[in-house]
């Protein structure tokens, strides 16, 4: 428990840090894996102009490169606050089974982020959202589909099939 407590207070320092900062807004996360620190990152949206360079996005990336996998099994994740709906999608997509915390959403809804809207948005279908949707070249997309079939690559109920 000491090392979790330990881990997450790094997660909120490097958001407090980052607001000496224009890169990017007040977030930090630190990812573990065997009790040994693989990242730890900050927001740097502004910075990367990259709206998906969110702490947990960027821990995600620079673990993922220094265990040479996608699949960060094992690993613990650490954050400043609770996972928006993109980095909650890499969190599934990477594997970790294990996040800790300190802001919720509603907290994160307060200080002007718009996870709760997102959510809102993803609990409707296509054609109710905010986004138009409109699919084309249906006949033509499903074919990598086919093929990827075809190459054995699917794996149904793992979220991280064997994508490389």
């Amino acid at each position: 428990m000491d090392t979790d407590l330990t881990y997450m207070k790094s997660a909120i320092l490097l958001a407090e840090g980052n607001l000496q900062s224009p890169d990017g807004g007040p977030f930090g996360c630190v990812i573990v894996k065997d009790g040994e620190l693989i990242s730890a990152e900050a927001n740097t949206v502004n910075r990367d102009c990259d709206p998906t360079a969110h702490a947990e996005m960027n821990a995600i990336r620079k673990a993922a490169k220094k265990i040479a996998s996608k699949d960060l099994s094992g690993c613990v994740l650490y954050t400043s606050s609770e996972p928006c709906p993109m980095c909650l999608s890499a969190i599934y997509w990477s594997n970790i089974k294990s996040v800790f915390y300190g802001n919720t959403r509603s907290d994160a809804q307060r200080a002007g982020f718009e996870d709760e809207y997102i959510l809102d948005q993803l609990k409707k279908g296509n054609n109710e959202q905010d986004i138009t949707f409109e699919r084309l070249c249906a006949s033509e997309a499903i074919r990598a589909f086919e093929q990827w079939l075809a190459l054995g690559k699917a794996k149904i109920g793992n979220i991280t099939s064997d994508n490389d």
